[in-house]
């Protein structure tokens, strides 16, 4: 009976592929690998010819689903590999990592009780729990010579092709390493129990009579399953561990998650290249057919008579570049290519590597392909180096029904979830792009903002524009959200109810435009209810307000979605009326920011009554406008954009308009008052100024009589009033302005100031080389 253990890092070419080949020689006849035995139950799938990585492993409390976890694997994951030999040579396959089941109890237990802390007691040394080192095998680079542990790891391990006697090197330098730093900084509680549980599946194995046992791990854990202490201490360790009940299904997963900028612990750096590192390893890679001549024109040119792995890693790698740069219509020729494959070699001959690495690629791609250009690099970086790429699990993986009829729902309107952004420009006069927005607008309801809407150009409501990207967490947001009902619809249906059961006026006319555009009936039938009652006994005109532009954009959207908006139209009215009642009440005796905040709301509104476009409607809201503007004490602000949207209206005449704005800006209206009016009338466009000179000669006296301090007070505002205008419109008042000037000091707007230009005269003449007689 042997037990044979090897340390590996989670996701890399050279440790899965060093792994596999250890494995076939050992032959062993059972297989345990560092993971989570809550999902044994699920292993097998991962033999399925549907199963393609990257995927992971998704453990999640079924109360409770936002507690989760997910174990990504790659194909380069030795994992992965590790699995998948155990499974077709038909042997058992065991995960031994300690069991979710604990680890979410541990988390949910009393903060004010340490348990791990209470199971430990007695058992380890007392010594801190907070390791000292981050990340103990820098110690190892830094010795090394290495920047850090990811370039010393890759070097060494991931980039090696001969595996002869790999394990035991890495076992024996965790050994000297883990000694290091656990003299200094001792063993967290929890890295304790999970190699006590790891131990305790070894033996089990043993009890069972397994002969040739193969034990897959992290690195850093091999030195304490090769050196086992008594069992009884181990089961000191796992007694009365609490426990939770967990479930575990497979889930898609892509290459930007295995990112370690991502947020994941045991992320890599260029999960791409690893892709590339694998398959060229392999050779299972079909490049195409200008791809192999790029690298049979190569590697003539370079005189190698058989390719070496190593050679064809590199040049597979920059002809893919060279195509990648094409596709963008960038100039890479095969001569560019071989360049920068002697320019690699030799980077990596200077630098003391057996064969070029990524940085050494980087360097000689940026430099020979892309002439010392940086922009292009990032292009590589997102299509090569990362190389985003979506996994996929086989049908039968188990999935909540509401994940079930998505999957149905995506097949039958031909939206195929991608890891890479793209554009979906639907025209809803189709039938197939209406039911697309429907299920797009029914999973933003969800919180699964699978499509994010884009500003569409034009006056039409027929077209839609949407960005669509999967993210792998999207399957967990569908197991949360899978109580509300098993199919998209009834799911979506029963969440916005209950959202609009607490929902206030105005969200609730923001939750009936996104329900009416996800054509959900029985939704829009209690939330036109809820609205009824809220809108019935709602006193804060403001939210009457705020609710109305929703509504409006609900009967816009009308036709062309085929909604019923007869009842719409209805509240509309009745919200008009009220609103129309009770503004001049509500506008009185407005601060500066209440006045600001009623602002906004009246821009909105009028806005909306114009896209309503009912005479009826109009009218009524034109009369509280001409109230507004005639009320006494009203804040300067709303009184000028009052008479301001009336001019445009065309209800209020030139001169009319003229008298008002004398009347605001005479010397009995405050300074400020005043300026709130003009801010309130000219804000957002200088053309009534330009085009009006009346108004023009009003403000300009208006601001020649001020005070100079109170011209400095008011200066601010007055610049932000301007600072609203459009660059050509205040170049023409500036222009204007000097016009006027010259025309105070004797000159005609359009004459020659004669002695500005002899000023200048005699610099011309000594940039001519002329003399002026």
């Amino acid at each position: 009976m042997s037990v044979h253990v090897f340390g590996i890092r989670h996701h890399g070419p050279g440790s899965a592929r060093s792994l596999r080949q250890a494995l076939v020689a050992l032959q062993p006849d059972i297989v345990l690998v560092e993971g989570p035995p809550d999902a044994e139950s699920v292993l097998p799938l991962l033999a399925d010819s549907q199963m393609r990585p990257p995927v992971a492993l998704l453990v999640y409390v079924p109360d409770h689903p936002q507690q989760a976890v997910y174990y990504p694997f790659a194909v380069f994951s030795p994992e992965w590999q590790a699995i998948h030999y155990g499974l077709q040579q038909q042997i058992p396959v065991r995960f031994m990592d300690l069991p979710q089941t604990h680890r979410f109890a541990l988390e949910n237990a009393d903060p004010s009780v340490d348990i791990l802390a209470d199971i430990l007691a007695g058992t380890l040394a007392s010594k801190p729990a907070s390791p000292t080192y981050s990340d103990p095998l820098s110690l190892l680079a830094d010795a090394a010579g290495y920047s850090d542990s990811e370039r010393w790891w890759e070097h060494l391990v991931e980039q090696r092709q001969d595996s002869t006697e790999l394990f035991a090197a890495i076992l024996e330098a965790m050994t000297v390493l883990r000694t290091e730093v656990e003299q200094a900084d001792g063993l967290e509680p929890l890295e304790a129990c999970r190699e006590a549980y790891m131990r305790k599946t070894i033996r089990e194995a043993e009890k069972q009579g397994f002969q040739n046992i193969a034990v897959v791990c992290g690195a850093w854990h091999t030195p304490a399953l090769v050196k086992m202490p008594p069992a009884k201490s181990d089961h000191a360790l796992l007694k009365g561990l609490p426990k939770l009940k967990v479930e575990a299904t497979w889930i898609p997963w892509t290459h930007g998650r295995l990112l370690m900028n991502s947020g994941y612990g045991a992320g890599v750096e260029s999960p791409g290249w690893y892709q590339h590192l694998w398959e060229v390893g392999e050779q299972t890679e079909l490049i195409s057919e200008q791809d192999r001549n790029e690298c049979t024109l190569t590697s003539s040119v370079l005189a190698a008579p058989s390719l070496s792995l190593r050679s064809q890693t590199s040049i597979r790698w920059l002809a893919k570049v060279a195509h990648l740069l094409r596709q963008q219509d960038l100039d890479a020729s095969s001569a560019s290519v071989i360049e920068a494959v002697r320019l690699s070699e030799t980077l990596a001959a200077l630098r003391n590597r057996p064969l070029p690495g990524l940085p050494e690629l980087n360097e000689a791609t940026q430099t020979v392909l892309c002439f010392g250009d940086p922009l292009p690099m990032q292009l590589i970086q997102d299509q090569l180096i990362v190389g985003e790429r979506l996994g996929n699990v086989p049908e039968e993986t188990p999935m909540v029904p509401l994940q079930q009829d998505l999957q149905r729902q995506q097949k039958r309107l031909r939206l195929k979830p991608e890891a890479t952004e793209i554009t979906l420009d639907l025209d809803l006069r189709k039938p197939l792009d209406l039911e697309r927005s429907h299920l797009l607008h029914r999973l933003a309801l969800l919180h699964l903002p699978w499509g994010k809407p884009q500003s569409v150009g034009g006056k039409g409501t027929f077209r839609e524009a949407w960005r669509l990207r999967w993210q792998p967490e999207f399957a967990l947001r569908l197991i949360e959200v899978g109580i509300w009902g098993n199919t998209i619809e009834s799911a979506a249906t029963a969440w916005t109810c209950h959202r609009a059961d607490q929902a206030t006026l105005p969200d609730l006319t923001q939750l009936i435009d996104q329900t009416l555009l996800a054509n959900l009936p029985t939704a829009t039938t209690h939330l036109l209810n809820r609205l009824q009652s809220e809108a019935a006994i709602a006193s804060d005109i403001t939210h009457l307000m705020a609710a109305l532009p929703p509504l409006v954009n609900v009967i816009r959207y009308g036709t062309v979605r085929q909604l019923e908006t007869a009842v719409v139209e209805q509240m509309i009215h009745r919200l008009v009326a009220r609103i129309c009642i009770g503004l001049p009440v509500a506008a009185a005796a407005l601060d500066e920011a209440a006045a600001a905040h009623m602002y906004e709301l009246m821009i909105s509104l009028h806005r909306a009554i114009g896209l309503l476009q009912q005479p009826p409607v109009s009218e009524m809201w034109q009369q509280v406008l001409i109230k507004l503007a005639d009320q006494q004490g009203l804040h300067g602000l709303l009184a000028g954009r009052c008479c301001r949207l009336l001019f445009e209206a065309g209800v209020f005449e030139m001169t009319d308009t003229a008298r008002r704005l004398g009347l605001a800006l005479s010397t009995a209206t405050d300074p400020p008052q005043a300026a709130a009016w003009i801010e309130g009338f000219l804000s957002g466009s200088g053309l009534l100024l330009l085009h009006n000179p009346a108004l023009w000669q009003l403000l300009d006296d208006w601001v020649m009589l001020l005070p100079a301090d109170t011209f400095t007070a008011l200066l601010p505002l007055l610049r932000r009033t301007f600072s609203t205008f459009a660059a050509s419109e205040r170049r023409q008042m500036g222009e204007q302005v000097r016009q006027a000037g010259r025309t105070e000091n004797g000159g005609q707007p359009g004459e020659l100031d004669t002695d500005s230009a002899d000023a200048v005269l005699p610099l011309v003449a000594q940039l001519l080389g002329v003399v002026l007689s």
